[in-house]
């Protein structure tokens, strides 16, 4: 039976789509329960973990952030990252140095690969995955992002494996969740667990998790930021 975690998938065992998403609100549902780590961004940013459990081929991560309209409306949110995610997140995550679609499976599911540049003497990484997105329009109106990672290296897979870049295979799962409450505040929620493959230490890679996930969130809004007072958002 399938799960959610770092363990890559080919196109052709792709779970159903309802599978996906139940599957990532139970993750977000667990995430209550976690282990509540460091506040980050001026106390902004609270990360939580799970240690790694049966299935698991990596800890999870989670960071939960709260929003005014001043910082960006539930749309102007889901905007950004419910439409065109894997493009505008090279605009403010500056590892992300290229974004490539693979295949549009449906308006709501889609291969990307991502290409990360580091400082030496780390390698570039590629992660590619498949992002499933689905918006709930009702009071509280709720969109969800779901990435699982994908294996493009079987038989009949070649001409999309061609769109990747050349670089160690990294392996990442998230669950990306933005909810409307109740006086238009807008809750920020993301769980993630990951691999960047190669040699690095998983207890270097795992330590620096929670600061590297709670630095998107600054890095989001002053993006979003500029685009919306240039008028471009």
């Amino acid at each position: 039976m399938y799960q959610l975690s770092i363990d890559p998938v080919k196109p052709a065992d792709f779970p159903a789509e309802e599978t996906i998403l139940a599957l990532g609100r139970q993750v977000l549902e667990s995430t209550e329960s976690w282990k509540v780590g460091k506040v980050f961004s001026k106390g902004t940013v609270q990360t939580l973990s799970r240690a790694k459990g049966p299935g698991d081929g990596a800890p999870w991560h989670c960071r939960i952030s709260e929003h005014t309209k001043e910082d960006a409306t539930f749309d102007e949110f889901w905007s950004k990252i419910g439409v065109n995610k894997a493009e505008n997140e090279k605009e403010f995550i500056s590892a992300i140095k290229k974004a490539t679609l693979v295949k549009r499976i449906s308006e709501t599911q889609s291969i990307w690969t991502m290409y990360y540049t580091f400082p030496p003497p780390v390698s570039p990484r590629v992660f590619t995955v498949l992002q499933t997105i689905h918006f709930h329009e009702l009071a509280p109106r709720t969109g969800l992002v779901v990435s699982i990672p994908v294996d493009l290296s079987g038989p009949g897979d070649e001409d999309l494996a061609k769109l990747e870049e050349k670089g160690t295979k990294g392996r990442y799962v998230s669950v990306e969740r933005l909810l409307e409450l109740d006086d238009g505040t807008v809750e920020w929620r993301m769980a993630t667990s990951s691999t960047p493959g190669g040699s690095i230490p998983t207890f270097i890679t795992e330590g620096s998790m929670p600061g590297q996930i709670s630095a998107d969130v600054p890095h989001f809004l002053k993006w979003f930021h500029t685009i919306r007072n240039q008028g471009t958002a």
